[in-house]
């Protein structure tokens, strides 16, 4: 018996990395996916690796900061398989900069893609759990929201998912009635595409590999060792745990 059989869920940040990774996990155990993310042809090229009969599998391209993404979203799970029962709340953005260089515009765009986006998504997804008798949250928050790390300073993407830690919180007491669980977890370096969006290919591969030693297991983590975590957040097999935010860090968190 798969795990998410007949499981309708919806993956932010669906098109790379964590998002994608998880995504072609869910349909691996029964769960059809709608998958969201600013590109279009990003997403269609992700959606064609998830599922090549496109059976099991649609893609809603926009601004996940924008309310009516979200909505889009669960339009779009409830038209094509018939609800929502599952919220891969993922989507982000990482750049670290030092606090005295950060810009409002910087600042907006931390809290808007990190906390406002996932705030809205999560109200959209919840509405359209309830109709289903309930469901279950994972969200994607962060070590850097737990322990302050000098080598990538990053005040502004911390406070922002300090929120989505708190919200983590606040929803498991306000959706327990609705039977609908919600947990977090906090990623520490993760090898994936984010952090191309701000170094070029040379120096991550130069960069990525000074942070092994950072992680007391000795390796950077890989989206698969965050998917692993969700999709059992996501289970059955944890329908005793909400409201709890999980370090998938290597080990960082046990020395602090």
């Amino acid at each position: 018996m798969k795990r998410f059989n007949d499981k309708v869920a919806i993956i932010t940040g669906g098109g790379s990395g964590i998002g994608l990774e998880i995504a072609k996990r869910l349909v691996a155990e029964g769960a059809s996916v709608v998958i969201g993310g600013r590109g279009e042809a990003k997403l269609q090229a992700a959606a064609n690796e998830i599922d090549p009969t496109a059976t099991k599998v649609r893609f809603v391209s926009g601004d996940i900061s924008r309310p009516e993404t979200a909505q889009a979203l669960v339009d779009t799970a409830t038209s094509a398989f018939g609800g929502v029962d599952l919220l891969v709340n993922n989507a982000g953005i990482f750049n670290p900069k030092p606090f005295l260089e950060l810009t409002e515009q910087d600042y907006d765009g931390f809290v808007d893609i990190i906390l406002k986006g996932k705030f809205f998504m999560a109200q959209a997804a919840a509405k359209a759990m309830q109709k289903r008798g309930g469901g279950a949250i994972v969200q994607t928050g962060s070590l850097w929201a737990l322990q302050a790390i000098s080598a990538t300073p990053s005040s502004a993407y911390s406070a922002a998912n300090a929120g989505v830690h708190a919200l983590t919180h606040n929803l498991a007491i306000e959706l327990a009635a609705s039977n609908i669980r919600i947990n977090t977890v906090a990623p520490a370096v993760i090898e994936t595409p984010i952090y191309g969006t701000f170094m070029d290919e040379k120096t991550v591969q130069d960069t990525l590999p000074t942070f092994n030693s950072f992680h007391p297991i000795g390796r950077n983590g890989q989206p698969a060792d965050v998917a692993e975590a969700m999709l059992f957040l996501l289970s059955d097999q944890a329908s005793f745990v909400t409201g709890t935010i999980l370090p998938v860090d290597g080990g960082v968190m046990a020395g602090h």
